[in-house]
């Protein structure tokens, strides 16, 4: 990555004239693991080994195989707990209280993220496929709750995860957002396809370190696609250089 905040697509000038695009926008939607909080943190990768084991004691079978079964639920169907209701037909409850029991002490508080999210005209959202409990005690431990209108959760999407179309309608119709004014800041290219079709401007974020810590190779793919916009490595630093941008 550069050492700007930032890379535009391919055929934009690398300046802050580029972020002029975000005039207008009046909605500002993050999604929540490894979005709002960087990769490194390893919070995200508690809640990855809770649903290996969930996995496992549910099916009965080895650390190892749950491993296995779980990221192919997790490629097909968007979060592992829609494969399994599909699969299983689990109900969710149980599983979204036992995956996000976890430590949120090891996310840093993070005040110039904070002061960055505040800078930003209109309205905040987080927009997840997680569960609202984890989103609140995430952004409550970064520092950055009291700076979000709403927290759009898996729940409030009817347990269908993103990138699928509809849950992105059920965000727009229950929160009034218009996407022709909306950005979204996302750490998976193929969760911005639907928001930049719709109209929204669209941010990848990847953080330092998340291809050798996390990534699997085709959750990596796109950042170059047509409907990535912009892609960071600094969150913090991104949302200002906006923020900025909007009040020359």
């Amino acid at each position: 990555m550069s050492a700007l905040p930032f890379r535009p697509r391919e055929g934009r000038h690398v300046h802050l004239h580029d972020l002029r695009i975000f005039r207008g926008v009046e909605a500002w939607v993050f999604d929540l693991d490894n979005t709002l909080y960087p990769a490194h943190t390893n919070l995200f990768a508690q809640v990855d080994v809770r649903i290996r084991d969930y996995v496992a004691r549910l099916l009965g079978i080895a650390p190892e195989e749950a491993n296995t079964v779980q990221k192919d639920y997790y490629q097909r169907y968007g979060t592992t707990l829609r494969g399994l209701m599909v699969e299983k037909g689990i109900a969710p409850d149980d599983f979204l209280e036992y995956v996000h029991d976890i430590d949120h002490s090891v996310i840093a508080p993070d005040p110039g993220l904070g002061e960055a999210l505040a800078r930003l005209p209109g309205r905040r959202f987080i927009f997840t496929n997680g569960s609202r409990s984890h989103a609140e005690r995430t952004a409550a431990q970064l520092g950055v709750d009291g700076h979000f209108e709403d927290i759009f959760d898996i729940v409030s999407a009817g347990l269908m995860p993103k990138p699928n179309r509809e849950t992105y309608d059920m965000f727009i119709r229950q929160t009034g957002v218009s996407p022709a004014r909306a950005a979204m800041f996302e750490d998976l290219s193929r969760n911005l396809a639907v928001p930049h079709a719709l109209g929204m401007r669209t941010v990848l974020v990847v953080p330092q370190g998340t291809r050798e810590v996390f990534r699997e190779a085709w959750e990596l793919e796109g950042d170059d696609a047509p409907h990535v916009e912009f892609v960071t490595d600094d969150l913090t630093g991104f949302v200002n250089a906006v923020a900025g941008a909007l009040a020359d």
